[in-house]
């Protein structure tokens, strides 16, 4: 018996892609800063961002300063840049996202969150619409820990009192994050109603694993 569901974030529940971008591209050009030299910076950023050891500010002024650009105002205007796209993803919600959410509660289903996600996402998601309907949230920069670290689920499992076989987990299949819920035993479900072509959207759909092609559709695998 299903008691509990646990979701991804983004491309999941959000999408970045139903508003403007500003991803490595985007802020290369802000900063005037080659994109091929901006992207091999940025990209060993990424674990330690995800786990929590630097923001997002911190990450930049280092890359500033190592390409030679840096200044204050600068910085904070693509700091701020950034945070905006990130809340925007919030005012682009596929509109079954909020129905398929309240007809989880009025099942009395416990809804978890387990996101890998950087310092400037952790605010956008806590201020967000979503946030009030988790039960229970793992944000790996705030844990030390990212999917498909299997010690995350545990500790979203944990916190929602629940185990593995009582659990749904719902995502788009970043971050070999449905091949470890399967594994550790909980029903994986792919999460499909973001999907677009030539986005650059991390995956693509895994047919091993069932799909829902609206949000609504979860409610059929409970």
């Amino acid at each position: 018996m299903i008691k509990a569901v646990i979701f991804d974030m983004y491309e999941t529940l959000v999408t970045h892609f139903a508003s403007p971008l500003y991803f490595g591209l985007q802020i290369a050009q802000d900063l005037g800063i080659p994109e091929n030299i901006f992207q091999e910076l940025w990209g060993h950023t990424d674990y330690d961002r995800t786990i929590g050891n630097i923001t997002l500010e911190d990450a930049l002024e280092d890359i500033m300063r190592k390409s030679e650009c840096y200044s204050k105002e600068l910085l904070n205007l693509v700091v701020q840049k950034r945070i905006d796209a990130k809340n925007e993803c919030f005012e682009h919600l596929n509109r079954e996202i909020i129905p398929m959410l309240c007809i989880l509660k009025e099942k009395q289903i416990k809804i978890g969150l387990i996101s890998n996600c950087f310092s400037e996402e952790v605010s956008a998601i806590k201020n967000s619409i979503l946030f009030p309907y988790f039960d229970v949230s793992c944000l790996s920069f705030e844990q030390g820990i990212s999917k498909p670290d299997k010690e995350i689920y545990y500790r979203c499992m944990e916190n929602l009192q629940v185990n593995a076989e009582e659990c749904l987990y719902v995502g788009d299949g970043g971050s070999q994050e449905l091949e470890t819920a399967e594994m550790l035993g909980m029903k994986a479900i792919q999460a499909v109603w973001y999907f677009k072509e030539g986005t650059q959207q991390p995956v693509g759909r895994k047919n091993n694993f069932l799909q829902a092609e609206t949000p609504l559709e979860v409610i059929d695998y409970l």
